[in-house]
């Protein structure tokens, strides 16, 4: 541990000034090459809180489509236009992203570090997700906007009942977006996991890092799966392979499947981060302690645990069989229990603080706040009632679960977020949401969404279906709908006002935040643009309650790390669970390739959907590029093998090593956790070739014929002496000549490709037509991932043999050349799993 000097340390003079250097963020149009996390963060705040307002101008025009019977002021081709945009950009566009921006933002500051792990796929992550998301949004103002609703179920979204271009907008900008959030998901994990102040303990870390480290692992298992249903569905649109169409085997249930075990567990990965949020407000507002602190933590596990069983939730009256919708029924129930738990804690809380203090001060934050608890709890015993099966076949499709889900949602989520922007303003420039702005805002919030949603509950009761343009009149709803039309008029009004006031506290100058609420945790330290001068020594749960002197001694450099040892951007890696000293990362630092990178991709996808095929093999062209460039400026020898970081408490020096390798290192786990993702896509596939042939009476179908056994035999064995190959070259010792390794890996390419070519013809001689039938397709549909993977292992390998000739792998530096074994290895038992599948299943069931 550091010691804790009542004066400030000695420290060689200008080293705050090399320190200030470092980390300057850069001006004018050159803020586009930042990749600080501060930068970033409010950034992705501020675009994401952008579509939640032009989402919410969509949502205003449904409910003046709906104010009254039989409306024209939208036909029923534009308004499924609205309607499926509102739907998409709210969900895709501002929930899932604010919640990573919010955290891409406070969590260095939380857990005592400089910056997450990855800056430069933070920035990646937030230009693709504007890039893509703009382009996304101005489909609507030329027609092209997707129609099918934000869920987009087959068969009407197949190329027979919408054969324009507005559904594959969809699919394509909303898998690349996808790709985007899991990128950020695998930057949070490892920064999380690995970037923890000296002493910050899983025990003693923040209830919101907890949060976000569980929605980041719920995003890594989860959003796979609807990058798989959008591929799947996209190649029937484009090439006619029939996995949704029944008249030739496929089974539009199964895009279900594939979409609700992704859409099922979003809504929890929205609203864990709220929870976590509330969770680090509360004891700050009542004063107190979190009460029940590790129940919420297993909690919030239990929800994103839970969240994987409640697919088929939105399936009941589908025609599952009575186990799974007694199984997905039951879950739906369990789930509510570790919630409540995380309620009654908050309550708790606040009845604590208000027993001490003698009542509870109604800041912006608390109001918020309560109305959140208030809101949710009501959405929540609505959710519990839907999780029976017979009366959700009565609500199901009606109004009653429109105002089930925004209850869920908005309060679950929009008025924490809220509260949280009450709360952590003052960090941006140290001005707060003037109060009587936010108390007013709050009041038309609150107001408004009740009487805009509660009435839907009656009108979906009265037998109003969802996903209606108009409807005639008397049928009693057109008093309802007037309500909720002009409620949804006056929540709209809050929201304009408080943005206003946060505006209006943006414009000031800007002065030390401070610790305005007296608040424990660390992201209220004094910061600059390189974070806090000195990396803090935790020793509890609110570290700036239990060591009052800690803001100064911080700011003083007393602690780890109080300037720059070797002239770069730096942070301290510890370990995942002690949170010990592990070794100085070197960070990288600003630079125009991650916004170049992204800037080519979202081009590549877009245009290809629009069919401007050479723009967009171009834009493909530069994001590649960029993207090999990028990469190669890392994984570089350190300029100094050790640093040192501090003193112990006897006043010896603390000497770190700078960088780590294999298992050590943090890259090598965010490649693992990549792999995690790339396997959850091809399980996903693996499911579909599954569910299709179970639903054959022969298999294959007549028609198609198993490819031969040796083929497929020998190509896996090609492909495994490629991964063996690989795996020598991993022993060689890379401070002596390399050429042994670029000879050995040349050789292991040579194999893969020829093993993957044997496997293909193999495919194409058993006379294999994707368009015949939807095993065919499915079969089709692993083996062209597989070649994907074979494609990546090239470019890899031959990444790595450049690496070598340009005597950048050293054994210090072997980064790029673990990392890539690691998609070798994957490659190999990918090709196992395709060819028991494909090989040996259907022979088994014959």
């Amino acid at each position: 541990m550091t010691r804790r000097l009542p004066n400030p340390v000695p420290r060689p003079p200008g080293e705050l000034e090399r320190l200030e250097d470092v980390w300057r963020t850069p001006r004018g149009w050159r803020l586009l090459s930042s990749v600080n996390n501060t930068t970033i963060g409010l950034l992705y705040i501020g675009t994401s809180l952008l579509f939640f307002l032009l989402a919410g101008v969509l949502g205003l025009l449904i409910r003046m489509q709906l104010a009254v019977p039989e409306n024209g002021l939208l036909g029923p081709g534009t308004y499924n236009q609205v309607f499926t945009m509102h739907g998409t950009v709210m969900m895709f566009l501002f929930a899932i992203p604010v919640v990573e921006a919010v955290a891409v933002y406070l969590l260095p500051g939380m857990l005592g570090a400089r910056d997450l792990p990855f800056p430069r796929l933070s920035a990646y992550a937030y230009w693709a997700y504007a890039f893509g998301g703009l382009g996304f949004f101005c489909t609507l103002f030329v027609g092209l906007a997707p129609d099918g609703g934000w869920f987009m179920y087959p068969p009407l979204t197949g190329k027979a009942y919408s054969p324009g271009l507005n559904a594959d907008f969809w699919l394509l900008g909303i898998g690349f977006i996808e790709i985007s959030a899991i990128a950020g998901a695998i930057e949070l994990i490892i920064g999380i996991l690995f970037t923890r102040a000296p002493g910050m303990t899983l025990v003693r870390m923040p209830v919101y890092a907890w949060a976000m480290l569980v929605v980041g692992v719920m995003i890594v298992f989860a959003f796979p799966a609807v990058i798989a249903g959008t591929a799947l569905l996209e190649l029937e649109r484009a090439w006619d392979w029939p996995f949704f169409i029944a008249e030739r085997g496929g089974d539009p249930i199964l895009w279900q499947h594939l979409f609700w075990f992704f859409g099922h567990p979003e809504v929890y990965i929205i609203f864990l981060p709220a929870a976590g949020m509330v969770s680090t407000m509360i004891p700050t507002i009542a004063g107190s302690a979190l009460v029940g602190r590790r129940a919420v933590i297993v909690a919030m596990v239990a929800v994103g645990f839970f969240s994987f069983g409640l697919w088929a939730h939105h399936m009941f009256t589908t025609g599952l069989g009575h186990l799974e919708a007694g199984f997905a029924s039951a879950a739906s129930m369990a789930v509510a229990v570790p919630t409540a738990i995380q309620v009654f804690a908050w309550i708790g809380t606040l009845w604590n603080g208000t027993a001490r203090r003698g009542r509870l001060a109604m800041s912006p934050p608390a109001l918020f706040i309560l109305g959140f608890l208030f809101i949710f709890v009501l959405g929540g015993l609505t959710g519990v009632m839907v999780a029976v099966v017979p009366y959700d076949w009565q609500v199901h499709d009606s109004y009653f679960i429109v105002a089930h889900f925004h209850y869920v949602l908005i309060g679950g989520m929009v008025f924490p977020l809220f509260a949280a922007l009450c709360y952590w303003l003052p960090l941006v420039n140290g001005h707060a949401v003037p109060a009587r702005v936010a108390r007013w805002s709050f009041g038309l919030m609150f107001g408004g969404f009740n009487l805009a949603f509660f009435p839907m509950h009656i009108s979906g009761l009265l037998g109003m279906p969802r996903r209606v343009y108009t409807y005639p009149s008397g049928l009693g709803w057109e008093t309802l709908n007037m309500l909720s039309t002009v409620g949804a008029f006056v929540f709209a009004a809050g929201v304009l006002l408080f943005f206003g006031g946060m505006a209006r506290a943006l414009m000031k100058p800007e002065t030390d935040p401070g610790n305005p609420w007296n608040a424990g945790t660390l992201e209220w330290l004094p910061s600059e643009s390189y974070a806090t001068r000195s990396i803090p020594q935790v020793d509890s749960t609110d570290p700036l309650w239990s060591s009052p002197d800690m803001m100064r001694e911080v700011e003083e450099g007393a602690h780890w790390l109080p300037g720059t040892v070797t002239g770069k951007r730096e942070t301290i890696v510890t370990t995942p669970v002690g949170a010990k000293l592990r070794y100085l990362l070197v960070l990288p630092t600003d630079g125009w390739t991650p916004f170049l990178s992204a800037a080519g991709t979202a081009g590549f996808f877009l245009l290809l959907t629009a069919e401007q095929t050479m723009v967009a093999w171009i834009c493909g062209v530069v994001a590649i590029v960029t993207l090999l460039a990028w990469q190669w400026e890392q994984d570089r020898p350190a300029p100094c093998r050790e640093a040192k970081v501090g003193e112990d408490a006897s006043g010896a020096a603390v000497v770190l090593p700078v960088g780590a390798a294999g298992t050590a290192s943090h890259s090598w786990w965010a490649t693992i956790i990549m792999l995690v993702v790339d396997a959850g896509v091809f399980l996903s596939f693996l499911f579909t070739y599954v569910h299709v042939s179970m639903r054959l009476d022969v298999c294959p179908p007549p028609g198609a014929r198993l490819p031969g056994r040796w083929s497929g035999a020998l190509s896996f064995g090609l492909l495994v002496a490629g991964a063996a190959l690989v795996a020598l070259a991993r022993r060689r010792p890379l401070a002596a000549r390399q050429g042994g390794l670029c000879w050995l890996f040349g050789a292991a390419i040579v194999l893969v490709v020829a093993g993957f070519g044997l496997d293909l013809a193999g495919q194409l001689g058993s006379g294999l037509d994707p368009t015949s039938h939807a095993w065919s397709a499915a079969v089709a549909a692993m083996v062209a991932y597989q070649g994907l993977h074979v494609l990546l292992c090239v470019i890899t390998g031959l990444y790595v043999i450049a690496r070598s000739l340009r005597r950048h792998l050293t054994p210090h530096s072997r980064g790029s050349l673990d990392n890539t074994a690691l998609i070798w290895y994957y490659t190999v038992l990918q090709g196992a799993a395709i060819g028991a599948a494909v090989h040996i299943w259907p022979r088994m069931m014959g």
